[in-house]
């Protein structure tokens, strides 16, 4: 995606290794912090604006196999169902 927004090869490449890197520590964060319902809330909107930009920039990719719809949309749905435990855990405390 990155090459079709006219980046150089080299850059393209760049971007996508930070990203990748970039991906490896937040999932290590929501693996330490899983508790953190702001995290959560942030893996949600990291989710729905990486869908967001294949639908702007890429919208053929949405028919592929393994879609960013495949993938996001049920991500996003159990990062709902995990704020909510996250509240649930937080109300027991009370």
């Amino acid at each position: 995606m990155t090459g079709s927004a006219g980046f150089s090869a080299e850059v393209s490449d760049l971007i996508t290794r930070s990203a990748g890197i970039g991906e490896i520590i937040f999932g290590v964060c929501l693996l330490v912090f899983y508790k953190n319902k702001h995290l959560v809330i942030l893996n949600i909107l990291a989710l729905l604006g990486l869908l967001l930009a294949v639908v702007v920039m890429q919208p053929p990719l949405l028919i592929e196999a393994f879609n960013p719809v495949t993938t996001n949309l049920p991500l996003i749905g159990l990062s709902f169902i995990w704020l909510k435990e996250i509240k649930l855990q937080n109300n027991r405390h009370l």
